[in-house]
């Protein structure tokens, strides 16, 4: 089996970054360059990346593997933006995107490396923990980008393009929904009492171990919808008359809580 030993990360956002930066630091890996339309950004991450090439997408230099992390919608399109290699692998980073969404013509195989981590510019994280869900084209190319995965981190699954839509669902619910809770939580305090951000951090904290610690995170359900409260709930409810729908989200998770924990 050919070893994908050089690569090319195309894209300048934040999954870009935090790819570049771990293929950088990564053994047996050679990042060749940054390929975006973004020239600004490409060439503050190929900075971050040790001063590696950076240009636009038809220029991309050779490689073994052109990883893609852009958005969905543009995952097509940019790929067949790319210099036909045949030799080399194509694979994109998105969730949600089949691997068919790949241009066929011009590459050898294809194939997806999704990371099941939320990325933040500049935010650094430990890329050797990340989830990183491989698919290929076929046998061969799945093999090898598993190899190369493991080169970044410790936690390589296989997973169909209907597997990772499942998972990328997950990541919604898990991270997405529960950071707008978060951010609804924060605009409550402040609006309501004049009370910082801050004061929600050692519930996030102590809520998300416990999430973590226990078999199911619904174990570790508390508060007023898991003991049916009602009395509670409709005050809290009163209090969100004026936003309707705050009120409506905290009604139907009050409803999903009380609905589910009933069958633990």
């Amino acid at each position: 089996m050919e070893r994908i030993a050089s690569l090319v990360i195309v894209g300048s956002g934040n999954v870009a970054e935090a790819l570049a930066v771990a293929a950088a630091a990564a053994e047996g890996v050679e990042l060749r360059g940054i390929a975006a339309r973004n020239a600004a950004r490409a060439a503050a991450i190929a900075a971050m990346a040790g001063d590696v090439w950076h240009g636009p997408v038809a220029e991309a230099p050779e490689a073994d593997l052109y990883l893609i992390a852009v958005s969905d919608r543009s995952v097509g399109e940019v790929s067949r933006q790319l210099p036909r290699r045949g030799a080399a692998v194509v694979a994109h980073t998105a969730g949600s995107v089949a691997v068919d969404a790949l241009a066929e013509d011009g590459f050898a195989a294809r194939g997806v490396i999704y990371p099941f981590q939320t990325f933040t510019a500049g935010r650094r994280i430990d890329f050797t923990e990340v989830p990183l869900f491989v698919e290929g084209s076929d046998e061969a190319t799945t093999r090898r980008l598993e190899a190369f995965a493991a080169c970044l981190s410790r936690a390589v699954y296989r997973a169909s393009s209907q597997r990772r839509r499942t998972i990328h669902l997950a990541g919604v619910l898990a991270c997405n929904f529960v950071n707008a809770l978060y951010s609804m939580a924060a605009d409550e305090l402040a609006v309501r009492e004049g009370l910082p951000a801050e004061v929600l951090h050692p519930l996030i904290g102590e809520t998300a171990l416990k999430a973590m610690a226990m078999e199911h995170p619904r174990r570790g359900q508390t508060g007023p919808a898991v003991r049916g409260d009602r009395a509670v709930a409709e005050r809290h409810e009163a209090m969100l008359a004026g936003e309707p729908l705050q009120r409506d989200i905290y009604r139907l998770l009050t409803e999903y809580i009380w609905e589910t924990s009933r069958k633990i």
